[in-house]
C-alpha cells in the first residue's frame, strides 16, 4: 500500500510547478481578450527587460496584464492603454520604441553608423588606390638604353650557363 503511495505521488511530482502558476482573469469579450494579448506582447516586463508581459511570469508582469485587461474593460482604445502605460513607466516600458525626438539616434544609428563606415571604407579603397598606381616612366634617353644593353650582354652569358647545368 505504501508503495503504492509513493509510485502515485512520484507520478504527480512534476505537475506541482504547473499547479502552482495562477492564470490571470480572462475577459468576458473574445475581440477585448485578444487585443489584451496583442497589447500585452508589445510591452516589456520591467523585471525580465527582454521579455514581453505576455511571455513573463514576474508578478509585476501580471500587474501589468490585469491593467491592460482592466483599461480595455474600461473602453480605452489600444493606443490609449499604451500611452498610459508609458505615462506611467516611460518609454522604455515599449518593446518597439516610438520614433520621437528623444530616440532619434536609436532609430537613425544603424544607418548613420553605416554611411559613416561605408565613407571610411570608400575613403581608404582611394587612398590605397592612389598610392599603388604607378606613374608611367619618362623613355630612356640614349645614353640609358646603351647602358641597358651593356648590362644585359653581360649577364646573358651568365644565364646561358646556368641553363645548361
Amino acid at each position: 500500500m505504501l508503495k503504492r503511495l509513493l509510485v502515485i505521488l512520484a507520478l504527480l511530482l512534476p505537475a506541482l510547478p504547473a499547479a502552482a502558476q495562477h492564470m490571470d482573469p480572462v475577459l468576458a469579450d473574445p475581440k477585448l481578450e485578444a487585443r489584451a494579448h496583442e497589447i500585452s506582447r508589445e510591452i516589456r516586463c520591467l523585471v525580465c527587460q527582454n521579455q514581453s508581459i505576455e511571455d513573463s511570469n514576474a508578478p509585476l508582469a501580471a500587474d501589468l496584464r490585469r491593467i491592460v485587461r482592466e483599461r480595455l474593460a474600461a473602453g480605452d482604445s489600444d493606443r490609449a492603454v499604451r500611452d498610459y502605460l508609458v505615462a506611467r513607466y516611460g518609454d522604455w516600458v515599449l518593446l518597439k520604441p516610438r520614433f520621437n525626438v528623444q530616440n532619434l539616434l536609436l532609430w537613425l544609428g544603424p544607418a548613420l553608423f553605416l554611411l559613416i563606415g561605408g565613407a571610411i571604407v570608400a575613403g581608404l579603397y582611394l587612398r590605397q588606390r592612389r598610392a599603388g598606381a604607378v606613374t608611367a616612366a619618362a623613355p630612356l634617353d640614349a645614353a640609358e638604353q646603351q647602358r641597358l644593353a651593356a648590362l644585359l650582354a653581360e649577364t646573358a652569358p651568365a644565364d646561358d650557363a646556368r641553363e645548361a647545368r
